[in-house]
């Protein structure tokens, strides 16, 4: 039915709008007791997107959003709205002076940066901060490296004496730099040391205003990946491991113990996200971070660089001592009781909410490896870290029992047409996985028409072995050139 307004429908149009006008007064009074019982908490987390072994806990979790799937409802958190604020940051330093301020109140770095944190607060009268899990580690210490240009002279730290080296002060490639130097007993004045982050050091490597650069994950890989350096020392070779791991504001995690819980949760599924298909992830994390998928995998595939684990195994926390000590000694830190800093208790919970084996795994140093049957040369593959692996472009990846069947591989995929993306290799020395035409070769001249290919990350190491079996020290194309099947 239509009713038509006349001259009186003013009345009842007066009267019509001062209910709507009650109505609507009693719906804002409601919606504002809803509220005014309502509390926002903004939870800043600090990440490091282009630091490849961190990404788990930042920009995985955030793209997937896993976090917002186990953040508390109920209870106490029934009437409580978390804000999620992600702020990236290209190394830890700057995280910890924003956990200071209290602006971050989660944050993820590397070995030395993360006891800095922790001595910084424990020297602090405001709050504490506490280690409450490990996001990625290699437990030799490879993964922090010094690059120098690919046409230089040095092939060794001892070549750069006097020479220009940069590092981002403060961050685990520092702490390894200081590490060597004290291994060889070097003073300060052994080269010209500055502060540089990892974009200003690349950037000079490449123009020529520095002699080398130091720096952390992924960057030792990356710019030799990228085709204008070339590692001459890795972390590795100062035998103490290295880790990225996750510290929180205690007052926080006091007050908000189910949400640091959380978070962990939503980590070992991230984790479990990468191994699953890590393919796929490394192609995901170049998508989100620029980081080239390749270097992603070197790190995070199977049988990589760094081993996903949350755990704080005892190891870790030794380390962290001798780190310590090493920084003390040379006047960086002050007193820091890294005991007292670690806090297991959230990281448990979150194994046990997830129905995992928190002892078992804090006990295991087991990544997960390359396996299989090696198609091209049919036998198993038994050792992954003598094997290789080899991505066809737009293809897969697949796995080698040795470096002869994986550069024989390279040499049939050629033949047929296809396009190699990357080969891995393993470095005989450290057992690390290589940019295979980035590595050095030994040729094993005892069987001179098919010698055996042994890979390395240093030249030295190559001629050294090369030297000791009646070899000769190759490069890429000469390696390639002299795999065949059947060894």
């Amino acid at each position: 039915m239509i009713t038509r307004l006349t001259s009186n429908t003013t009345g009842r149009k007066a009267s019509l709008f001062k209910l709507l006008l009650a109505a609507a007064a009693l719906a804002s009074s409601a919606f504002l007791t809803v509220v005014a019982h309502a509390e926002d908490v903004t939870l800043g987390i600090g990440i490091q997107n282009t630091t490849t072994n961190t990404v788990t806990a930042g920009i995985v979790m955030e793209k997937l959003g896993l976090l917002e799937k186990y953040l508390p409802k109920t209870g106490k958190y029934k009437d409580i709205h978390f804000k999620i604020d992600w702020q990236n940051f290209t190394s830890g330093p700057p995280v910890t002076n924003g956990m200071i301020a209290n602006k971050l109140q989660i944050g993820m770095m590397g070995d030395y940066p993360m006891l800095v944190n922790g001595a910084t607060f424990q020297n602090s009268n405001d709050t504490k901060s506490e280690l409450v899990a490990i996001i990625a580690y290699n437990k030799d210490g490879a993964g922090n490296g010094v690059v120098v240009r690919k046409d230089s002279p040095y092939y060794q730290l001892s070549d750069l004496k006097g020479k220009s080296i940069s590092v981002p002060f403060g961050s685990a490639a520092h702490g390894m730099l200081l590490k060597a130097m004290e291994d060889r007993g070097w003073k300060d004045d052994f080269w010209k040391l500055s502060n540089q982050s990892p974009e200003v050091g690349t950037t000079n490597l490449q123009e020529g205003k520095i002699d080398a650069h130091a720096d952390f994950v992924p960057f030792a890989e990356l710019l030799p990946y990228r085709g204008f350096a070339r590692k001459i020392f890795d972390g590795v070779e100062t035998k103490v491991p290295t880790m990225h791991g996750i510290v929180v504001r205690k007052d926080f995690a006091d007050k908000y113990p189910e949400v640091v819980v959380a978070y962990l949760k939503a980590l070992l599924d991230a984790n479990d996200w990468v191994r699953k298909n890590p393919k796929l992830a490394a192609e995901k994390i170049q998508d989100w971070t620029k980081i080239e998928k390749e270097v992603v995998y070197i790190f995070l595939g199977p049988s990589g660089i760094h081993t996903l684990d949350p755990t704080i195994k005892p190891k870790w926390i030794e380390t962290i001592k001798y780190d310590t000590g090493v920084l003390q000694r040379m006047g960086k830190v002050k007193q820091f009781n890294a005991d007292a800093w670690v806090n297991e208790a959230y990281i448990r919970e979150a194994f046990k909410e997830k129905g995992l084996d928190y002892d078992k795994q804090k006990a295991s140093f087991a990544g997960y490896e390359i396996g299989g049957m090696d198609p091209l040369c049919k036998k198993p593959i038994k050792d992954p870290r003598a094997g290789g692996e080899v991505w066809i472009e737009n293809g897969a990846i697949t796995a080698y029992s040795s470096p002869d069947c994986t550069l024989a591989a390279v040499k049939k995929a050629s033949s047929e047409g296809k396009k190699i993306d990357v080969v891995y290799l393993f470095d005989k020395t450290y057992g690390i996985k290589l940019f295979a035409d980035k590595a050095f070769y030994a040729l094993d001249a005892k069987q001179p028409k098919h010698p055996s290919i042994v890979p390395f990350l240093l030249k030295n190491d190559a001629a050294a072995y090369a030297a000791k079996h009646g070899g000769k020290v190759a490069d890429y194309t000469e390696a390639l050139a002299a795999a065949s099947v059947g060894r």
